[in-house]
Order: structure tokens, then C-alpha cells, then sequence
């Protein structure tokens, strides 16, 4: 049997090709940002305005014991700082409602200038709005004073007013200034208490959802594209799913440098995950690789959302073709053996090795953990829409080994809980004892490095089998151990051939 050849994906990438690679996946976050941000900006604001057109939000009931509540912050003003015709244009209108809190109170509402607010409420006690939490409730800043103040309906420099008992409603057009809104008693005495409810009808705000929206799913389609051109190899090049010149249609295995199994994905085996454990591991070495890692950390947080993205459009290519765009399923199948390489090496991988992973998305058969799944000739076009329907059992058990998704709560009453945050998971946990067994005793346990590969194999089969590039459901079955079993061996291999 021939040796392997030195194969494209351990050739090195071309400069450009990488200032692609980056330069995509530096655009695709601030592209989803945009484009999310524009989406939910559309969908709330559409979903959630009343027959008026109005898009209103509740604020807790007001209190004070001063004579007026007053805003300081840019969510009930219009200082803008910028031209009139700007403000004079968007065209958007404010409606404020407020309701007593008792039914003998006369309440009072007003918009107007900033400045003549000032002047009004000079020397008089107040309680001004200056945010507000996450719940919603106002926090106050407060304004001493010893002055009563004139009631606030005998003022004339109000741009809008409501006032009276019960429930009033006010409506103002924004326009350019500084403006401030006042609730106060109609006749100006201390001791405010009301509901409020703020509504804006913005006609600018459907166009500006459509512009982020529109502008975002172009800064995506063009990361999208970078990232595919920087991925992809280039014509002529081997396929990089066979380290050798071995026919795609059978799943094969060779031997590693060392004379270590390594198995090859093919038909009958579309996801292989091989890890070799390094004979001479160092004690103490694993309690910083999470932080010699940190730049591989950086480049996966922007490869997984790019890998979202190529996914989804795999996904929209297969359900019309049957096809899995080859240079998508490159990229992605790359960002998964970078992901392998990292997790073995740092974290949950098992921490098996202490050769610091290469940063590449190729194969990288030479190092101690290899990840292989076999290029599609075709799919299901239907399990496009369900396989991550189908793979909810799966990932049941999958939470429980990343995370601990899932417990039993007695708060209240005792019943089946789940956090999607968790902590730790059955897998971290038997990386840290294995972790303690290496730093006392200087021996990785085989037992648990063979069940720690073999809860990863699980995963990452379930990993391809939902980001499509299989059809072949994921088998609920444990193969322990660091290599596939029934690997195929091709015979010894020239280990010169394996340098990258």
C-alpha cells in the first residue's frame, strides 16, 4: 500500500487567502448586528403598535413627595443637538397618558422648552428622572427647593398640555431644541403620584429598520463570501478529506507518525475523531492551557458565527439541490477540527496533549487529535428541515455532559428544572478529576481518557449530523477510546511527509 502524500490542507494558505479568511470574519459580526438589530427593530415596532400607530411602553407608577416630576434623560426629551431639519422631518410624534393616583387628584402633564422648565421650577423642590433599570422602575435625582410652586395650567410656555382627573392624554410633535417633560398636581401642590405611559409614532423608524436590515445582510453576504474565498482551496488542489490517494467512496485508516491508528471518514463512517495521549504529559501544564489557548478562544469566537451562517445557507442550497456547496462544507468541517484541536488540547477535549494545536483549518493529520467527516455526493433534501427536531434526545444528553442544563429545583415546589447557563457538566468534571489524578500522581488514567474521547466522538457526530453535513442519525452508542473503531490500517508511513 502507497504512503500517504503530503496533501493541500497541510500546505500553507496563501496571504491573501488568510486576509480574506480574517477579514470576513472581522465584517460578519457587525453584518448579524445590523441585520438583527434592524430585523427586531421592524418586528417590534410593526408587532407592537396600536390602532393609532402608536408604539407605547408602560413605566411604573410615578412617585414623589415634591411638587413635580421632571425628565433629564434623552428617552422623554428631544435634545438632539443637531439641525432642525433633521428633527423637523423625522416626523415623529410622542403621546404621553397619565393616570392619577387617587380619584380626587387633578393631575397635569406637560412638554416644553428645557430652559423655561428651569425657570419655572427654580428654587422649587423636585424629583427629576435621570434613567432607568432593567425593570423599568425610574431612578431619581433630587433637586431641593423651599419654593411653592404657581400651578403649572397658568403657564403659557407649554408646547403641549393635558390636565384634569382620572386618566389624561397629551400628543406633541417633536421638533428641534431641548425639551423636558413635567407631571406635577394641576395646582401645583407636592405630592405627585401617576401612572404613565409613553407612546412614539416615528414614520422614519420602518425605512431605518429596512436600511440596518438591508445594509447588514449585505456586510453578511460579503463576510460570507471572504470567508468561503479565504477557506477554499485552490484549483487543483487534493481533497483534503484523504491524507493519501485513496478512493472517497470507502472509509480508510492509516497509520499516524508514530504508528497510531487513524481512522478516515467514508460512507459507512461520515464522522471519525481520533486523539492520541501523549506519553510524557506535563503535571502541572494543564492548569494554564485555557489561558495559552486564549488566541485560538479569539479566533473561534469569530469562526462559530461565520459557521452559523455558511450553515444556513448550506442548508437553503441542500433543500433545492441535494447538494452541500463543497467550499462551505470546507469551511465548516475546518472550524470543527479547529475546534477539536483546541478542546483536547485546553478544555474539554481531556486535555491529552501538550503540542499547542496549529491554526489552520485543515486536517492537521499529524497532530495528537484529527477530526474527519466525509464530503456528501448528496442529501436529503425533507431532513434539511428537521434533523434538529430529530436530534432533541440527543442533545438531552448532550446538555448533561457540556452543562448542567438540567436539575431538580425546590424552590417552590420540587420539579424538574433547566438553565440553559449551567455550570460545568458531567464532562467538565471528569476532566478536572482527571486533571488532579495527572497533577499528584503524574498518569492520565486510561479509563477516563478513553471515556472523555468517547463522550466528545458523541458530540461532535451529533454536531455534523445538525449542521447538515450528514444524514446518517447519530448512533446512541459510546465508542470509547482515542481511536475509531474497526480502523483501517494502510501500513507504516514516512513521517516527512506529515510536516506541515
Amino acid at each position: 500500500m502507497t504512503n500517504p502524500v503530503r496533501h493541500a490542507e497541510n500546505t500553507p494558505m496563501r496571504a491573501g487567502r488568510i486576509v480574506a479568511l480574517v477579514a470576513g470574519c472581522l465584517m460578519l459580526l457587525p453584518g448579524l448586528g445590523l441585520a438583527f438589530g434592524g430585523g427586531a427593530l421592524g418586528i417590534a415596532y410593526a408587532a407592537g403598535r396600536d390602532d393609532a400607530g402608536y408604539f407605547s411602553v408602560n413605566l411604573p407608577q410615578l412617585h414623589s413627595p415634591t411638587a413635580a416630576i421632571t425628565t433629564g434623560s434623552p428617552a422623554l426629551t428631544a435634545d438632539l443637538n443637531t439641525s432642525s431639519w433633521v428633527i423637523d422631518n423625522l416626523d415623529t410624534d410622542i403621546r404621553i397618558t397619565v393616570t392619577a393616583g387617587s380619584s380626587d387628584q387633578q393631575i397635569f402633564a406637560g412638554v416644553g422648552p428645557a430652559a423655561a422648565v428651569d425657570g419655572y421650577l427654580s428654587g422649587v423642590g423636585r424629583d427629576e428622572i435621570t434613567s432607568f433599570t432593567n425593570g423599568g422602575t425610574p431612578t431619581y435625582r433630587s433637586i431641593a427647593g423651599t419654593s411653592a410652586a404657581t400651578p403649572p395650567t397658568a403657564q403659557t410656555f407649554w408646547a403641549a398640555t393635558a390636565s384634569g382627573p382620572g386618566t389624561q392624554q397629551l400628543s406633541w410633535t417633536a421638533v428641534n431644541g431641548r425639551w423636558a417633560v413635567v407631571v406635577m398636581n394641576a395646582d401645583g401642590s407636592p405630592g405627585v403620584a401617576a401612572s404613565v405611559t409613553v407612546g412614539v409614532r416615528a414614520g422614519f423608524l420602518i425605512p431605518l429598520a429596512v436600511i440596518l436590515l438591508g445594509l447588514g445582510l449585505l456586510i453578511t453576504a460579503g463576510a460570507v463570501v471572504l470567508i468561503v474565498v479565504g477557506a477554499s482551496r485552490r484549483r487543483g488542489d487534493r481533497d483534503g478529506n484523504w491524507p493519501g490517494p485513496h478512493s472517497p467512496d470507502t472509509a480508510l485508516g492509516f497509520s499516524d507518525p508514530v504508528g497510531h491508528s487513524v481512522a478516515t471518514a467514508g460512507p459507512d463512517r461520515p464522522v471519525a475523531l481520533h486523539a492520541r495521549l501523549d506519553a510524557d504529559l506535563s503535571r502541572w501544564k494543564w492548569l494554564v492551557k485555557w489561558f495559552l489557548a486564549f488566541p485560538h478562544f479569539v479566533v473561534l469566537v469569530f469562526l462559530w458565527p461565520a459557521a452559523v451562517v455558511t450553515t444556513l445557507m448550506a442548508g437553503v442550497a441542500i433543500l433545492f439541490t441535494g447538494v452541500y456547496p463543497r467550499s462551505l462544507f470546507e469551511f465548516n468541517r475546518g472550524v470543527l477540527r479547529w475546534s477539536w484541536r483546541v478542546s483536547y488540547y485546553a478544555v474539554n477535549g481531556g486535555i491529552g496533549t501538550d503540542q499547542y494545536p496549529p491554526f489552520t483549518l485543515g486536517a492537521a493529520w499529524d497532530y495528537p487529535a484529527t477530526l474527519d467527516i466525509a464530503y456528501p455526493t448528496s442529501l436529503s433534501r425533507p431532513l434539511v428541515l428537521v434533523k434538529w427536531l430529530l436530534a432533541i434526545p440527543h442533545f438531552l444528553i448532550i446538555g448533561l455532559l457540556l452543562s448542567n442544563w438540567w436539575d431538580w429545583s425546590s424552590l417552590g415546589n420540587d420539579r424538574f428544572g433547566f438553565d440553559p447557563i449551567g455550570t460545568g457538566g458531567v464532562l467538565g468534571l471528569l476532566v478536572v478529576i482527571t486533571g488532579f489524578i495527572l497533577l499528584f500522581t503524574g498518569k492520565y488514567p486510561t479509563a477516563l481518557f478513553d471515556l472523555i474521547i468517547g463522550f466528545n466522538r458523541w458530540i461532535y457526530r451529533v454536531v455534523a449530523y445538525t449542521a447538515l453535513m450528514t444524514d446518517e442519525y447519530p448512533p446512541f452508542r459510546l465508542d470509547q477510546g482515542g481511536s475509531e473503531p474497526t480502523a483501517l490500517l494502510t501500513g507504516p508511513t514516512n513521517t516527512t511527509e506529515w510536516k506541515q
